[in-house]
């Protein structure tokens, strides 16, 4: 079938993959380049988006290292979840004016076929919550804390980078859960935000020079579960740490994406303590999330769940943002406001 709506006249800005990181990423690895959008064909619809979510994975992602995911190539625009206004449609799903959820990258705009985007309702709850606190990050709080750590009532739940997306809100639920909490954040500012804000028990600045001698005065009974973002030498003293027959979700390893692994020794500290280890991807079960979702809003409706929110202003910042949130300097979910 031929297009029926034109949109070559509208120009879209994105940015690209220009070369793979040689350890740290760099501004310059992106490129920004301008293009005339395709013509619609049928059942695609345009979005223009609004907000961009920069997410710790997509280090991974353009790296030539085998993953579990497909890299992004040389010259493939950036990967990355999307929330926009619907501009055009040739989908009876969808009307211009829709608020959608896609996976269409940094750019101003993004074309998707129907099958590929969701509607949201964003009513009740701003509409960047759903590429942050009721996206991806959510739920990967959920799968990991809920399904692998399986917290009890009275355990020690510890999460590092706890201040940000996903660590924020495993240690929310957590504590719903009626278990004592110990966050792992970078600065005072980000453990006294986690603690008076989000109601943690304690929280271990890991910039502190006496931070082994903190872990070890904050967790008097051990470690019942560890949600593990980080990795690093701040995973191998937390490990220390596990009581016998806990549970670590491995979510990420961030200090490492952008070095040499770090060289730990775990396996003999797993065996001892009969640690239940599992490494997760949120991604390979789907059909999960729309239940997890309608979980997570009605307790961000609630006011059980509470979340902040870094933000670059514009597409042109994505990348140094980006550069930004791999080094810790984001404070909560990274976002680029693309547009309003």
């Amino acid at each position: 079938m031929p297009p029926l709506t034109m949109t070559s006249s509208i120009k879209n800005k994105k940015f690209i993959l220009a070369s793979h990181p040689e350890g740290r990423v760099l501004p310059e690895n992106f490129m920004l380049v301008e293009e005339n959008l395709p013509p619609l064909r049928d059942n695609e619809v345009l979005i223009r988006h609004q907000w961009l979510s920069l997410d710790p994975y997509m280090r991974g992602r353009i790296s030539p290292a085998k993953s579990y995911a497909q890299g992004v190539k040389i010259g493939d625009t950036m990967v990355g979840a999307t929330v926009g206004v619907v501009e055009q449609s040739q989908s009876d799903k969808f009307q211009v004016g829709d608020v959608v959820l896609s996976a269409t990258g940094w750019q101003l705009y993004g074309i998707a076929n129907a099958s590929q985007i969701m509607k949201v309702d964003a009513s009740k709850v701003p509409s960047s919550a759903f590429v942050g606190i009721l996206g991806m990050p959510g739920i990967t709080a959920w799968t990991g804390l809920m399904n692998i750590c399986e917290p009890k009532s009275g355990e020690t739940v510890v999460v590092d980078a706890a201040s940000g997306a996903v660590g924020a809100v495993v240690g929310q639920l957590a504590k719903i859960a009626g278990c004592r909490v110990v966050g792992i954040a970078g600065g005072a500012a980000k453990c006294e935000y986690v603690v008076k804000e989000l109601g943690f028990d304690a929280c271990v600045d890991h910039r502190s020079k006496t931070f082994a001698q903190d872990v070890t005065d904050a967790l008097p009974a051990g470690i019942d579960c560890l949600f593990e973002n980080v990795g690093g030498a701040i995973f191998e003293l937390l490990l220390s740490k596990m009581n016998a027959f806990s549970r670590i979700a491995l979510c990420g390893t961030v200090s490492e994406y952008n070095d040499d692994p770090y060289p730990n020794k775990v396996l003999r500290s797993i065996l001892i303590n009969r640690i239940k280890f599992q490494g997760f991807i949120v991604s390979d079960k789907l059909e999960t999330w729309p239940g997890i979702r309608e979980k997570l809003t009605e307790l961000v409706i609630a006011g059980k769940l509470k979340f902040r929110e870094s933000i670059a202003e514009g597409l042109e910042q994505a990348p140094q943002a980006f550069v930004g949130m791999l080094a810790g300097q984001n404070f909560g979910k990274q976002l680029v406001r693309i547009s309003n």
